[in-house]
């Protein structure tokens, strides 16, 4: 197979599934005549304005240096930008994937996007998975492979069952899968070049939620009309105003994609009921805030067939209700209350700890709790229209939490028995040479990284907020620390924060801007960006966690 009928097997992938509500579920139904197309937007990010992001590459010279030196790809892409807003850690982060992807190592340079290409597909996160089929075909891969799974080899295969449960289950990995992997045969897998797949494996989720948690848009493409290769990142429903999605009436039409022409024909009843609540949403902040000013906002309801009287229509309630002024006070006083929270937390630290047996209850109460954080705000049907399926196997499998109720308890994962940095470390770097430092340099620098402001207060001692993100992702994991007081937990993280939390980590294609926008509304972009690496970073070390020590029970 030539070249080119394997980049449009790519491309074919790109085509993705919709999420729907209900409402216009109903009119999907009713008319067949309807397609649900994935809207586009400026810019690297459909969550951050373009002009902060750009910002931050004009004034940064050494985001350009790292991606000349770093880059698989050799440009600039949306990741890169998005994650340039904090040059520091951009820089732990190329190193090290550019050493997994490219340096010397167990695993051949088509299997390693190959096993990227299969990690990314376990979240539908076609970005990924476009981006990794190019490369595969640029480093020598076969392009039948790219037909599915049942045309890779067996030994690749055979990757599938770590490959669901590290993404969704973790915890459920034990030493027998290790065993079954290491002892098959012609087509058995070492030591080195299994615990180098675990790394990718773990990578690439773990990046998966961070490209759906920020928003990452299509990568521009001038191969096409319309400027973009349609890889649909967000499965927004057409509706969700929140998502600030630009398609302006568009009619999108691309064979090498495998679409049909799309056109947007009519307007969703949602989206009628929601038009005079977008004002009511759309000014949530400064230019330091998440959502974008009302005048650029409202650049995005051009799509709507009457699209004057609409745009007339939001301005006249804009004007006459100012919600505004209320929404900004309500935010403003959520960031006065948590601030006072984490000062009362620090001092009640400083006069009496928590005892160890209260410890424990505190962690039990609050990994029960995470059942009650319901995420998803649409139904789980979906309208597929996806090829990445193809590079899935049982893709029914999904996050279970660790905690559910009913069921048989299973045993928590004491950080402290297995640690990352006593552990996890050393095994990984003894059997893939060098990876440990650089992953331990990046897990230390997302975790350490600080600028001592929240919003518009300068010298804040952030360490608790941070640790509270950290540890409540793992906390969701099952994995707990002796030495910390999960009470902080519930009393620096809002339920809306919860929310996002868990469906960026959990669940990280069901993420919309809405969620985004719903915590920390006075916060900057570049603090809620942290707030994903924290995640990304986070995910990556629980899955390696569960993994390692699998490994090193079979050592033993």
């Amino acid at each position: 197979m030539n070249r080119g009928s394997a980049g449009s097997i790519g491309s074919a992938a790109s085509a993705s599934e919709y999420r729907v509500c209900s409402n216009c579920r109903k009119v999907l139904r009713q008319e067949k005549r309807i397609r649900v197309s994935q809207p586009l937007t400026r810019g690297p990010s459909a969550f951050i304005p373009e002009k902060e992001v750009m910002q931050a590459n004009g004034l940064n010279e050494r985001t350009n240096l790292l991606v000349e030196e770093y880059s698989t790809s050799g440009r600039l892409d949306n990741i890169t930008q998005v994650m340039s807003l904090h040059t520091q850690y951009l820089e732990s982060f190329l190193r090290s994937q550019f050493y997994m992807l490219r340096m010397d190592g167990p695993l051949p340079l088509p299997y390693r996007h190959y096993i990227a290409i299969m990690a990314a597909a376990r979240h539908q996160c076609s970005y990924l998975v476009n981006m990794h089929v190019d490369e595969f075909l640029k480093t020598g891969g076969i392009a039948e492979w790219l037909n599915g799974l049942e045309y890779i080899p067996q030994r690749l295969k055979n990757l599938n069952e770590i490959n669901k449960l590290l993404a969704h289950r973790p915890w459920l990995i034990t030493k027998e899968h290790i065993q079954k992997l290491v002892k098959t045969g012609e087509n058995n897998w070492s030591l080195p070049e299994l615990v180098h797949a675990v790394v990718l494996l773990a990578h690439y989720h773990a990046l998966a939620s961070f490209v759906f948690g920020s928003g990452i848009n299509p990568e521009r493409d001038p191969d096409t009309s319309n400027g973009f290769r349609l890889i649909a990142v967000n499965k927004f429903c057409v509706c969700d105003l929140a998502n600030d999605n630009n398609i302006e009436n568009a009619s999108l039409t691309s064979s090498n994609f495998g679409l049909t022409q799309l056109k947007m024909e009519a307007t969703l009843p949602c989206m009628q009921q929601q038009l005079s609540e977008a004002a009511l949403t759309l000014p949530l902040s400064s230019n330091h805030g998440a959502a974008n000013t009302p005048s650029e906002s409202l650049l995005w309801l051009q799509w709507r067939p009457n699209r004057t009287s609409s745009l007339q229509s939001v301005q006249q309630t804009w004007r006459r209700q100012k919600p505004h002024l209320s929404l900004i006070a309500d935010s403003l006083s959520e960031l006065e209350a948590l601030m006072e929270r984490m000062k009362r937390l620090q001092e009640e630290k400083e006069e009496e700890e928590a005892s160890q047996e209260e410890m424990a209850t505190r962690f039990e109460k609050e990994k029960k709790e995470s059942l009650l954080v319901v995420t998803g705000a649409f139904d789980d049907e979906m309208v597929s229209t996806s090829d990445v399926s193809r590079y899935i196997e049982d893709p029914g499998f999904g996050y279970k939490d660790f905690a559910r109720r009913g069921e048989e308890h299973l045993p928590t994962f004491r950080a402290q028995d297995y640690t990352w940095e006593n552990h996890g470390f050393s095994l990984v770097n003894r059997l893939y040479s060098d990876i440990g430092h650089l992953l331990d340099e990046k897990f230390r620098m997302v975790y350490n990284l600080t600028y001592n402001t929240m919003a518009t207060h300068e010298d804040v001692d952030t360490t608790m907020l941070r640790r509270a993100l950290f540890n409540y992702v793992h906390c969701m994991f099952g994995i707990r620390y002796d030495d910390y007081d999960y009470g902080e937990v519930n009393q620096l993280l809002e339920r809306s924060l919860k929310v996002y939390i868990k469906t960026v980590t959990c669940y990280p294609e069901r993420t919309t801007k809405r969620m985004y926008d719903s915590y920390w509304r006075q916060f900057k972009h570049s603090e809620k960006v942290h707030v994903n690496l924290l995640l990304m970073e986070a995910r990556m070390q629980a899955e390696l966690l569960y993994a390692l020590r699998a490994i090193t029970r079979h050592l033993t």
